[in-house]
């Protein structure tokens, strides 16, 4: 996201996490108010192109969502968030061990309502340079989400390249990590991010993909289909920029009779309509928000047609 620097401090990370998240919860006006626990009809899924295990479409980030404090104000509405996201059968969880203290509250949630072991967590290598470093980063990073195994390490942002690639792929060897990945969250790195992709053969990438910033869709998608390599994709929404871009404007109606009845799920499925794309891992801290997010994981895709209009509706 345009917010995830590499080397904010502790404070400035959360205070802008929060932020943002809280001008994308207000912009999603769209959105049902009414307390739900989960999608009417199960998740769609998706096989990873490297063992052909199936994951549920819709994740979840902790960016600014997570980054919160230790007040029940704080910690209640999150504790709705996982318990809705897990009732609706997803399990795809995004974090990273400087998204400041996402990774301390998430351990703490899940372990808390015995979901830990129902979690596909994913996390990152990074803003660490060298081996010793790259590990010791991911022990504390167990620690905290107060687990002994992670399904996805990513290398994040490309930081450190080869050697932290090297430190997940030993990892993996030693069965604490399952998949391991790259991550990139602005379309300039998208070029680079073929030529490692290409060079290195992950198991996933994560990049960002929206109906705003479709560069992905010119090498890096194409190129992950062609290599079998898993792909989710972060700024969905444009870090809320999206919803404000949109206020006040009826879904097109291309989009409603085929049961899109939000913004947040039209844009959703904007990014699961492309074939390369594994799930989307957009960030809540508003349980409604969650499960109108959990509804653009059920039903088809958008057509070509339909992709069309919401590129319309947004030019």
């Amino acid at each position: 996201m345009y917010t995830r620097r590499k080397f904010l401090t502790t404070s400035a990370i959360a205070a802008a996490g929060i932020g943002l998240a809280a001008c994308r919860d207000a912009a999603q006006a769209q959105a049902p108010t009414t307390s739900e626990t989960a999608a009417a009809d199960p998740l769609n899924t998706r096989a990873i192109p490297s063992t052909g295990e199936k994951i549920p479409v819709i994740g979840m980030g902790t960016s600014g969502s997570f980054e919160v404090g230790q007040r029940p104000d704080e910690l209640d509405p999150l504790r709705e968030v996982l318990k809705r996201f897990f009732a609706a059968g997803a399990t795809v969880i995004d974090s990273a061990p400087t998204y400041s203290v996402a990774e301390d509250v998430m351990g703490t949630l899940l372990a808390e309502q015995g979901l830990t072991t129902k979690a596909w967590l994913a996390t990152k290598l990074s803003g660490v340079t060298g081996r010793e470093a790259g590990m010791a980063q991911f022990e504390d990073t167990l620690r905290r989400l107060k687990t002994d195994r992670v399904a996805l390490l990513q290398v994040h942002n490309l930081g450190d390249l080869k050697t932290q690639m090297a430190v997940a792929r030993e990892l993996k060897a030693q069965g604490k990590v399952k998949y391991v990945g790259v991550t990139h969250y602005v379309e300039r790195a998208q070029d680079e991010l073929a030529d490692v992709v290409r060079a290195e053969k992950p198991d996933f990438l994560q990049i960002n993909y929206s109906v705003a910033s479709r560069g992905a869709e010119k090498r890096v998608l194409p190129l992950a289909q062609d290599l079998g390599v898993a792909v989710l994709i972060n700024r969905a929404f444009e870090d809320g920029k999206l919803f404000a871009q949109v206020k006040d404007t009826p879904v097109p109606r291309a989009l409603t009779e085929a049961g899109v009845t939000s913004w947040a799920q039209a844009f959703l499925k904007f990014a699961l309509s492309h074939p390369a794309v594994t799930a989307v891992i957009p960030a809540t801290g508003k349980p409604d928000r969650q499960s109108d997010n959990l509804k653009a994981g059920v039903g088809r895709d958008l057509t070509s047609a339909q992709r069309d209009a919401l590129i319309a509706a947004l030019a």
